[in-house]
């Protein structure tokens, strides 16, 4: 069997393989509620052989969506649309999983298809915050958010993760990355502050090992828990995959279980390296320093690829996004070109059919 297909056990949580769904964003939410596209969009993925289905990017808080169109899990009626669609993924055999995000400084704006820059008001928008009253890019003008309102985010942070638990989810993802709240607090060039969540970088990793804190304490001690960093920013004096990686080694004695290892986001004149897996040897690096398990993303698209990438130790997972898209049941197709035995949904068995 290849490594691509063989089991992975986090705590009590077993992915039946190693080809995971990436979160991504769909800005097709009502009022945070998920609809009929997240369930064929997601169950499609988990008919498809994916070993991890995981729910996009999803606000704590409404101030902590990206657009208004956004995924949230604030209150108990979002949570009860998302239980519905993690039934159906995990009557396909796989598990599910849900990143818990906030936008900040990057909260407010419109999705892809519908414009660019921030919301006004009255077309939705709303004022957001940050660690400092520093705006990305063209954006509006962030709000810093006092120290004595980090209470309520945390707090934020853990209802969102019961209501998680509560919905069916196997898996809580915490959302560090793509310069949005949480990756702009530990940023030196979004974190600006002079009190104990700014400066150095336990200062600036203070509120993330916090919110890991109270969200391992309030789910079960079978589910794992995921971190999404962005590995560097890629511009100078930025943060970068060393400090990353101290970042990483610090949560691993915090109940975390796997880095979700990604890049970029904060900074509107980072300067990106692309090429196939450019991102895998951040992942690399995170994992031998802080000897937790990693999964890689980005630019990770033929099933040869992704087995080298497990092959040489770089990650314990990948993580797929514009791949799936194109192509829903890449994992089925992985499995043949790898020489794996994978069972297709029955209603899809090939045997049925005249050739």
């Amino acid at each position: 069997m290849s490594l691509l297909f063989s089991p992975l056990t986090l705590r009590g949580v077993t992915a039946r393989n190693r080809a995971w769904v990436s979160p991504m964003c769909m800005y097709s939410s009502e009022k945070g509620r998920p609809s009929d596209w997240h369930l064929v969009h997601l169950g499609s993925f988990a008919r498809g052989g994916a070993g991890l289905v995981m729910q996009e990017a999803t606000a704590v808080v409404p101030e902590g969506r990206i657009s208004p169109e956004d995924a949230g899990i604030w209150n108990d009626a979002q949570a009860e649309g998302y239980a519905r669609i993690n039934r159906f993924i995990h009557d396909q055999g796989a598990v599910t999983a849900i990143q818990l995000a906030h936008a900040g400084r990057k909260g407010s704006t419109y999705a892809p298809f519908r414009g660019k820059g921030s919301v006004p008001a009255d077309e939705g928008g709303w004022k957001t915050v940050a660690p400092s009253a520093a705006a990305f890019g063209r954006y509006d003008v962030p709000a810093e958010i006092p120290a004595g309102d980090i209470p309520a985010l945390v707090q934020a942070w853990v209802e969102a993760a019961q209501r998680a638990v509560a919905a069916g989810f196997d898996v809580i993802e915490v959302h560090a990355a793509h310069g949005y709240l949480l990756h702009e607090f530990l940023s030196p060039v979004s974190n600006l502050r002079t009190d104990a969540y700014g400066g150095d970088l336990e200062g600036r990793s203070r509120l993330l090992v916090e919110i890991v804190d109270a969200v391992r304490a309030v789910i079960p001690d079978s589910a794992p828990l995921l971190v999404r960093v962005s590995a560097t920013d890629w511009v100078p004096n930025g943060l970068d995959v060393e400090e990353v990686a101290q970042v990483a080694a610090t949560l691993k004695g915090h109940g975390v279980d796997l880095i979700d290892v990604s890049s970029g986001g904060n900074h509107p004149d980072q300067k990106i390296t692309l090429g196939p897996g450019y991102q895998v040897p951040f992942a690399a690096r995170i994992k031998q320093v802080s000897g937790l398990p990693t999964a890689a993303v980005g630019l990770i698209t033929e099933p040869r690829q992704a087995e080298q990438v497990l092959a040489e130790g770089s990650a314990d997972a990948v993580l797929l996004a514009r791949a799936l898209l194109r192509e829903p049941s890449w994992p089925l197709r992985a499995a043949h070109e790898l020489g794996d035995h994978v069972e297709w949904p029955p209603q899809y068995d090939r045997g049925r059919f005249p050739q």
